[in-house]
């Protein structure tokens, strides 16, 4: 079973995106730049193939065509964002053009410096779990006149999970008698019952640990706005299983003051994407989706709902 991290859909057609080429996108395009070196990153991303562009800033190209129709939306979007959060986000600098035999927009935006969030260098979970859902109030805030609403530039994230609902059994299918395929079923049931009527606010759309910024031990920013959007923000909930555990957990919920419905959701959401990920067929990737999956069967387990 191969299925995108990111939809239901078949895997996007990959470009061969190097340093090499951004070298020569930049040159042509921006030549006060042409002269700054150009090295690619630790963590180059999925959607995107980043690279330092001198000491302050980064180059972003999109790795299919799909990723390209978040472009111009984080070019509009994000200097509208950026004043009502309180850490920073990516600053877009100028954004280029399909060319040097790339078909793409593509992207310049200013360097924030910091590591992919992880248990290793977060000082105080519970503390990382308060800043990310004091930001996440403060996106929802944002006023959302005009935002995108849910669709093909961000795999419907923000939406309803019923759009997921056959990729999601499906999974659960494929994996019987490796999961408790019933409760799972429970759960994702659960989920998509659990509707959402309410106004529409905006949401980051891939609350990830490596769309989360660590500088000094602590959250520092927030990056990658590519599947962000107008909707329902119960997407934005998946970390609180795929990275946060316990009193972490229990802070963050606490912190959004979310209803129990939602919290529904935002787990239905975090079950969605271990299940095709453990279903897949990358073994790397497998492992930490089972470790995912058992953290949301563990919590759902003991949940007041239970």
């Amino acid at each position: 079973m191969t299925v995108d991290s990111n939809a239901a859909a078949p895997l996007p057609q990959r470009l061969q995106v190097d340093a090499t080429l951004a070298r020569r996108l930049v040159a042509a395009q921006f030549p006060r730049w042409a002269g700054l070196p150009i090295r690619p990153v630790a963590t180059s991303g999925w959607d995107n193939r980043t690279f330092r562009l001198g000491s302050t800033m980064s180059v972003r190209l999109p790795s299919a065509a799909e990723y390209a129709l978040a472009v111009d939306k984080e070019h509009r979007w994000l200097p509208v964002l950026a004043p009502y959060v309180p850490l920073p986000v990516p600053v877009p600098l100028a954004k280029g053009a399909p060319g040097e035999g790339y078909p793409l927009p593509w992207s310049v935006y200013g360097w924030i410096d910091g590591e992919p969030a992880g248990v290793d260098n977060i000082d105080n979970l519970t503390g990382f779990a308060v800043a990310l859902a004091d930001f996440l109030v403060a996106l929802q805030r944002a006023d959302p006149a005009g935002g995108p609403a849910p669709g093909p530039h961000n795999w419907f994230r923000g939406g309803p999970l019923e759009t997921y609902d056959a990729e999601a059994r499906q999974a659960i299918d494929a994996l019987d008698g490796r999961i408790p395929g019933a409760v799972a079923t429970e759960i994702w049931t659960a989920a998509v019952r659990a509707t959402w009527d309410g106004r529409p606010v905006w949401f980051h759309g891939d609350v990830a640990q490596g769309n989360l910024l660590v500088r000094d031990g602590a959250l520092a920013a927030v990056i990658d706005f590519g599947t962000c959007g107008v909707g329902d923000p119960a997407c934005d909930l998946a970390i609180a299983w795929t990275l946060l555990s316990g009193t972490s957990r229990a802070a963050f919920r606490s912190g959004l003051g979310v209803d129990p419905a939602t919290w529904a959701r935002g787990r239905g959401w975090a079950l969605w994407k271990a299940l095709i990920t453990y279903a897949g067929d990358d073994a790397a990737k497998a492992a930490d989706a089972r470790r995912v999956l058992d953290e949301i069967l563990d919590e759902y387990a003991g949940s007041p709902r239970a």
